[in-house]
């Protein structure tokens, strides 16, 4: 028996040739109807294996009957092979829908489970099949706890469906779900609880009984009960932390169970769920627990507290003590940064933590062994100490860095102590002082710091106000995107006229997925091949700039990204790029001739304009020739009222001369016929006058905007799919660049804070804050906050929101 067992795995790994697949199935075969029932199940499992479309046809009449067979090993051994073949060979597995179907009454838990699981992946593209399925099975003929968990699945599945067809608020087959809250076996109460609580838009009410059977499991004697208990809560705790709550006392019993994962689910469940009265307990609980851990479980117990302490602000000084507590511990970099970070946004959000949090910091740099977080925290002391009561205190830290670190961070030391020099006029001869000093430093970019800043500030020692214009270039955030003013320095030619900034292009251009890929396959470093060419933004200046029709329409303020106005495989393929001038509009339409018979003629574009009142056809520049394969460019151009987003939709008509190609000679015959083809609708929005502009801070830029001409209104976005859709139909909507990572909305988060930055048409700077919060189940109300150096400007945005 062990034997032969052996030589039906040996077979099944080797997977026979097409030549000797004959002897080795005529054997199989013969073991197929065995009386000795093991033969019979590895026979039809190696055999389903190894075989292909024709043979399967052969074996068919007896996998079928295996399916029904009365020994569960035999029949579980044919359901497993049709699950196989099923990604091979679909239409002969679906034959057997009626012997599937008898299988699924069997009394063995096993069959039962192999014969639900292949029942459902034949039925699994007809959603009314579907359907039917969960409802018969509903009805109690399933006794298998295996089978029992994968029709809650298929059960849910269905559930999510019908909401998202149904949008009403009943909700099918969760009773049957809720009756399974009381099966006698384990996994199968689990499931139905956590079906339960992955319901979308579930409610208080609904989550009641899985939250008391989950409570339930939290005091069981077997740790995979209370570890999936736990964490089923945890995840609760993120979008329903009040119906968690009663299960508070069960789980502070957990945080000292020997199973480490249990207490750091447990803990963080409790700082998501506890109240302001708890947070002194928890935290003495904590301490003792933080060395037991892995910095893996240390970093999610620290994004934990931070959030707890941005819901209690008032608890501050012993989570911010805790944190700092646990910084001068040992631990990696991850760990660290998460610490650091946590301690940044307090400060940042709570003012009254602002300067314990800025010398826990202090302290922390004076023995840090990672450059990166250095360099970050003497970055934000540069921004936030100037600010605080008494800023000489914190010179001390700052300049020791310059004599006892690395070269990157004492570079970052310099920078400070001038941000300070700059900001406080008291501290200014203190700090001429420690700069000259840094004058003899053996590292070059520090001496050009010190250089430039003495100079900047003006190092001859007198306490005078700094300019503003300093403030700005040591304050300001950089208005060009970083890779637009690497590509224009390298294209750069020296000469008598100075580089100006001002050319720098501030459009964005986003990379596609696929050049993205390509681009992290190109080698780096000194390897690595010479930079392409200038972006596309200026090549389309340069192009129209070469237009005599267009010279006077001023400097290029944005070119969209094409817009396809045919469909793919076409005859003739249309795209048009969107040029955006103060006072006028640009459409470049890109024109490919795809039928090598032909040559057109006397291209031009017949646009419609009667859906966009606010503009004015001024210019209509045809294409002489397009040949196939070789595209060209009409232009047609609009005026408009100058400074204006003026938006609205133009109908477009390609007109052309068609002429017959000669294939032998490739010349066209004389006589054309004139012809017309129907383009795509072309709409131009308020997005297109919106250039995307990142900011390197955004809370500096916001706070140095100023409120003169700060808008703030709140909107209502009505029923919304999730928050991130919300959130990425008012980026979209206004065309402006995220900041600081905020687009990303963490999962089953009821609120949100997005930040995003631009420069709208004219040249004005723009700052947006977004808050927003789900106003019941799906309901999305919006906070929009509005910065920019002209309030009309402010208005217009506010204008785009409530129009869009």
């Amino acid at each position: 028996m062990g034997l032969r067992r052996m030589v039906y795995v040996i077979i099944k790994e080797l997977s026979p040739s097409a030549d000797e697949v004959i002897i080795v199935t005529s054997s199989l075969m013969k073991d197929m109807t065995s009386k000795t029932d093991m033969y019979r199940a590895n026979a039809i499992r190696v055999l389903c294996r190894i075989t292909d479309g024709t043979l399967l046809t052969q074996i068919e009449r007896y996998l079928k009957q295996a399916i029904v067979d009365k020994n569960p090993v035999v029949a579980s051994a044919a359901l497993v092979s049709g699950i196989h073949l099923l990604q091979t060979n679909p239409e002969i597995v679906k034959r057997w829908s009626n012997e599937v179907q008898e299988a699924v009454q069997s009394r063995a838990a096993l069959v039962q489970f192999h014969a639900l699981a292949l029942l459902h992946q034949i039925r699994q593209n007809d959603r009314l099949a579907v359907n039917k399925l969960v409802s018969s099975l509903t009805r109690g003929s399933v006794r298998s706890p295996l089978a029992q968990c994968l029709l809650i699945r298929y059960t849910s599945q269905v559930i999510r469906e019908s909401t998202n067809d149904t949008q009403t608020g009943d909700r099918p087959f969760y009773d049957f779900l809720e009756g399974c809250l009381r099966h006698k076996a384990e996994m199968v109460i689990f499931e139905a609880a956590r079906a339960i609580t992955e319901l979308s838009g579930v409610t208080s009410r609904e989550l009641t009984p899985a939250i008391t059977v989950l409570q339930l499991f939290l005091s069981s004697s077997k740790p995979v009960l209370r570890f999936a208990a736990v964490r089923t809560l945890n995840k609760v705790a993120m979008s329903h932390p009040t119906a968690v709550t009663n299960c508070n006392i069960d789980m502070e019993s957990l945080i000292s169970d020997q199973n480490r994962s249990i207490a750091t689910l447990a803990i963080t469940t409790l700082l998501k769920t506890g109240n302001e009265s708890s947070v002194d307990r928890l935290m003495k609980q904590i301490t003792n627990f933080m060395s037991d851990i892995a910095d893996e479980f240390k970093i999610v117990v620290v994004d934990a507290i931070r959030s707890l302490c941005l819901k209690f602000p008032l608890k501050h000084r012993s989570l911010m003590n805790f944190l700092s507590n646990i910084l001068r511990e040992e631990g990696g970099f991850e760990y660290k940064k998460a610490i650091v970070d946590s301690i940044v946004i307090l400060i940042r959000d709570i003012p009254e933590a602002k300067e314990s949090g800025l010398l826990h910091l202090c302290e922390f740099i004076e023995d840090c062994e990672f450059t990166y977080l250095s360099t970050q925290i003497l970055h934000f002391l540069g921004i936030e100490g100037p600010k605080t009561s008494d800023p000489s205190k914190y010179i001390r830290y700052i300049y020791n860095r310059v004599h006892l670190e690395n070269a990157t961070v004492r570079a970052g030391a310099v920078s400070t102590l001038a941000k300070f020099g700059a900001m406080v006029d008291g501290l200014k001869p203190r700090i001429f002082v420690l700069l000259r000093r840094c004058l003899f430093d053996n590292d070059d970019e520090v001496r050009d710091r010190a250089t430039l800043y003495l100079s900047t500030l003006g190092g001859d020692g007198a306490v005078v106000e700094t300019d503003d214009g300093v403030k700005e270039f040591l304050f300001g955030s950089l208005d060009v995107p970083l890779v637009n003013l690497e590509n224009s320095l390298k294209n750069y030619d020296p000469s008598e006229k100075a580089f100006d900034i001002n050319s720098v292009p501030k459009d964005v251009k986003t990379q596609p997925l696929a050049e993205k890929k390509a681009t992290s396959k190109r080698p780096t470093g000194l390897g690595a091949p010479p930079p392409g060419p200038p972006s596309t933004v200026d090549a389309y200046e340069k192009l129209l700039s070469s237009i005599p029709e267009f010279a006077s329409f001023g400097k290029l303020f944005k070119s969209s990204a094409p817009v396809e106005l045919t469909e793919a495989e076409t005859e003739y393929a249309v795209n048009v790029v969107k040029h955006i001038f103060d006072g006028h509009v640009v459409f470049q339409y890109n024109c490919s001739n795809t039928i090598p018979e032909q040559l057109l003629e006397n291209v031009t574009v017949i646009v419609d304009a009667s859906e966009a009142e606010e503009f004015a056809e001024v210019v209509s520049k045809p294409l002489r020739q397009l040949p196939y394969d070789s595209p060209g460019q009409t232009f047609v151009a609009f005026e408009k009222p100058e400074g204006v987003s003026a938006v609205g939709k133009f109908s477009n008509m390609l007109r052309f001369i068609v002429k017959e190609v000669d294939p032998s000679t490739g010349e066209a015959e004389d006589d054309g016929v004139e012809d017309e083809y129907q383009l795509e609708d072309l709409e131009l929005v308020a997005a297109d006058y919106m250039l995307k502009v990142g900011v390197s801070n955004f809370r500096n830029a916001w706070e140095s905007m100023g409120v003169d001409f700060e808008h703030v209104d709140e909107y209502g976005l009505g029923p919304r799919d999730s928050l991130a859709e919300a959130v990425n139909a008012v980026i979209n909507l206004l065309g402006m660049q995220p900041c600081e990572g905020t687009e990303v909305v963490p999962p089953n988060s009821r609120s949100h804070t997005c930040l995003l930055s631009g420069v709208y048409i004219g040249n004005v700077k723009v700052l947006v804050r977004l808050q927003f919060g789900l106003d019941g189940p799906k309901d999305v109300a919006m906070k929009l906050a509005v910065r920019s150096e002209e309030e009309t400007v402010s208005d217009a945005i506010h204008e785009i929101v409530a129009s869009g």
